[in-house]
């Protein structure tokens, strides 16, 4: 039986296809941003004073529906730099997620913060799409790669100065990878088939990682207790998007859980809900 994942990956393909067929990666690579420095996702993410956030720009999800009708990816943005955070990731798929390169370029346009193509990467082609839109990394998805296709999308991204975030979902697809060639891993606690979250798998992979990977905790972060256990377990980093973009402001809400999240690191009490 086929899961979401599958169907995502089907829906990619055959959109890479068409898009290959309307705009040649030369023609991508006439962009000015093509040719603009990359700013390093992982330099970002390594933080002296607590963890960082890497805060998401999205419309929807396939789990959630549409989270924010009234979408502005650069006000958004703006609001989440005022806010701290350390880096932005921009949701491009568009049939699934109600994303586009638009939205990842209008983005670039708005800070100056590194950015993260978040989308299904299948082929080369969509790396050169994230250059030419303004990403300084991508999202590679373990459970959507066989192991010598993923070896083969690091090596063209690093070719075209693009860091990568690997995403893993468990531990056979950590196994799976050449540690050695990953800088900055995520671990989503979200099981692709039942879309439950348990932020063990989380807890557990960060344990088994070398020190010099960043560690991102994604999915399941909604609050300050889960922030602070998941850093107590190792975690560098939090991608957090559902969460904010369900607030009226999303700047606020990072602002607060990062608040909040230090407090709980500190062992005080949280303040009382107003």
């Amino acid at each position: 039986m086929a899961t979401i994942l599958d169907t995502i990956l089907d829906d990619t393909r055959r959109l890479v296809a068409e898009r290959k067929a309307v705009t040649p990666a030369a023609a991508l690579e006439r962009r000015p941003a093509f040719h603009a420095p990359t700013l390093s996702l992982a330099r970002a993410l390594r933080r002296p004073d607590g963890p960082a956030y890497i805060a998401e720009c999205k419309r929807a999800s396939p789990s959630e529906g549409v989270i924010r009708a009234e979408y502005d990816p650069a006000i958004v943005a703006r609001q989440y730099k005022q806010a701290a955070a350390a880096a932005l990731s921009v949701l491009t798929e568009p049939t699934h997620f109600q994303g586009s390169l638009d939205h990842l370029a209008a983005v670039r346009h708005a800070v100056d913060l590194p950015l993260l193509r978040k989308d299904f990467v299948v082929d080369a082609y969509q790396l050169v799409e994230a250059r030419a839109y303004g990403a300084d990394a991508v999202l590679l998805i373990a459970a959507a790669l066989d192991p010598a296709h993923l070896g083969d999308l690091l090596d063209a991204a690093r070719d075209l100065d693009l860091g990568v975030l690997v995403e893993v979902h468990d531990d056979a697809e950590v196994e799976a990878l050449d540690l050695d060639r990953v800088d900055v891993l995520g671990v989503n606690s979200r099981d692709l088939k039942t879309f439950e979250v348990d932020l063990g798998r989380a807890e557990r992979i960060f344990a088994r990682l070398p020190e010099r990977i960043v560690r991102v905790a994604e999915s399941g972060i909604r609050d300050a207790e889960a922030a602070a256990r998941l850093r107590r377990a190792g975690a560098d980093a939090f991608l957090v998007g559902t969460h904010f973009m369900r607030q009226p402001d999303p700047g606020r809400a990072l602002a607060a859980l990062r608040r909040e999240t230090a407090v709980a690191l500190a062992g005080q009490p949280l303040p009382a809900a107003p």
